[in-house]
C-alpha cells in the first residue's frame, strides 16, 4: 500500500503526479512501489519510467496518508456467516496495519433503522466506510454518509454505481458456472437454496442458476427453489423442503457453504449418501467447506483479498478527497474459481441407499 510522504520538500512530485504521468491510478502506483505482483509488466514499466522522470521518492518512514494522520475506516457489518466475516476481518485488519489505519466495526442487523446506522458512523468521525451487502444497496444510508463527506466502497455486491466504488466477484457468472457444472455431470433436477432477499449477491446467484438451467433446456421447477438466510439453520429448513419434493432433486446448490453443509447434514439424516444419492455444492469456499465430510465442491471467492483491496481503494479515495481531487469511483472485479471436491458426482439411476 502507498507509503505517504511526511515533510515532503515543497514542489516535490507526489504519487498523484506519478499516476498522471504514467496514465494509471494512484493505487496502481502504490502497488508498483510495494512490489506487488498483480501489476502487468507493461504497466509497471510505465510507472517506473514516470518515477524516474519526476525524480519521485516516497518516504519509507511514513506509512500514513497526507499530513501523517491516522485514517479512520468503518465497517458496517451485517454478515450472518461467521467464517466469511472472520476471513473478511482478517484481510481488512492486515491491510489497515500496513497503512496506519484504524478499523472501527459497527454491527447492523436487518430491519434496524438506517438513519440510526448512518448517525452511528457519522458520530464515529470516520474518513471512510466499507459497506458489505445489504447496506451497500441502501440508498438512504449511502446518501447520508456522502452528505457527511465519508468516502465509501461497496464490497461483494457487483451492481456498479456511478457514485459508489465497489469490489467483488461476478456472482451471476459464478452461480451460472456451478449450475452448468452440475448439468454437465448429468443432473436435471437441481435444487437451489437462496440467501437473504435483500442481498444483491443472493438475487444475482439465483439469476445465474435460472439462466444456466434455461440454457440447458431444463425447466426451472419453482418447488426446487428454497429460501434461506445464509445461516446453517436456514439451510437445514431449506434442505428439508427440497428433499421432501417428489421426485427428489439429484443435486442441491446452496448460495453459501453454511447452507450447503446443512444440506449435507439433512441428506445424511435421511439416509442419503453424498454424493452417490445427492450432489451438494456451496459458495464462498470458507474453512467450513473442508471441515465437513464429504468436503464441499464450491465457488471460491477471495474474501480476504477483497477486504484488503477494499481498504486500499478506500484509502486512495480518502487521499484524493483530502488533496481536493475528484476521482471517478473505481470498480474492481475479482476472479472466482470453481473448486471441485468430494460432494458432487454423476447422478446414479438406482434407488437411494438407506
Amino acid at each position: 500500500m502507498e507509503q505517504d510522504f511526511a515533510r515532503r520538500p515543497k514542489g516535490a512530485a507526489t504519487i498523484h503526479d506519478v499516476a498522471r504521468q504514467a496514465g494509471v491510478s494512484s493505487m496502481t502506483v502504490s502497488r508498483v512501489i510495494n512490489g506487488e505482483k498483480s501489476v502487468r509488466p507493461a504497466t509497471r514499466a510505465r510507472v517506473d519510467d514516470a518515477i524516474r522522470a519526476l525524480n519521485f521518492a516516497p518516504n519509507p518512514a511514513a506509512r500514513t496518508l497526507a499530513g501523517g494522520s491516522v485514517v479512520r475506516i468503518g465497517l458496517l457489518c451485517s454478515i450472518p456467516n461467521a467464517a466469511y466475516l472472520s476471513e473478511f476481518l482478517v484481510g481488512a485488519l492486515e491491510r489497515c496495519s500496513q497503512v496506519n489505519a484504524q478499523l472501527i466495526v459497527k454491527r447492523y442487523m436487518p430491519g434496524e433503522d438506517l438513519d440510526a446506522a448512518a448517525d452511528m458512523l457519522i458520530d464515529a468521525r470516520l474518513d471512510g466506510a466499507i459497506l458489505p451487502p445489504p447496506v451497500c444497496d441502501a440508498e438512504l444510508l449511502v446518501a447520508r454518509l456522502r452528505a457527511a463527506r465519508v468516502a465509501l466502497i461497496a464490497t461483494g455486491s457487483m451492481r456498479p454505481s456511478n457514485t459508489l466504488a465497489s469490489i467483488g466477484i461476478d456472482d451471476f457468472a459464478a452461480a451460472q458456472s456451478m449450475t452448468r457444472h452440475l448439468v454437465r455431470l448429468g443432473h436435471r433436477r437441481i435444487g437451489f437454496i437462496t440467501g437473504r432477499p435483500e442481498h444483491a449477491s443472493s438475487s444475482l446467484r439465483l439469476d445465474g442458476y435460472r439462466t444456466a438451467m434455461r440454457e440447458a433446456g431444463l425447466t426451472v421447477d419453482e418447488r426446487l427453489i428454497a429460501g434461506g438466510t445464509f445461516t446453517y439453520h436456514s439451510g437445514l429448513d431449506a434442505a428439508e423442503r427440497l428433499l421432501a419434493a417428489d421426485p427428489q432433486p439429484t443435486a442441491i446448490f446452496a448460495s453459501n457453504d453454511d447452507m450447503a453443509a446443512a444440506a449435507v447434514a439433512v441428506a445424511h439424516r435421511r439416509g442419503l449418501d453424498v454424493p452417490a444419492d445427492l450432489s451438494v455444492c456451496g459458495f464462498d469456499d470458507t474453512p467450513l467447506a473442508t471441515t465437513i465430510w464429504p468436503e464441499l465442491t464450491t465457488i471460491r471467492q477471495p474474501v480476504s483479498t477483497m477486504s484488503e483491496e477494499a481498504v486500499t481503494m478506500l484509502t486512495d479515495l480518502i487521499r484524493e478527497q483530502r488533496e481536493g481531487g475528484q476521482q471517478e469511483p473505481p470498480h474492481r472485479l475479482l476472479d472466482f474459481e470453481l473448486i471441485r471436491r468430494q460432494s458432487d458426482a454423476v447422478p446414479k439411476s438406482r434407488p437411494p441407499s438407506r
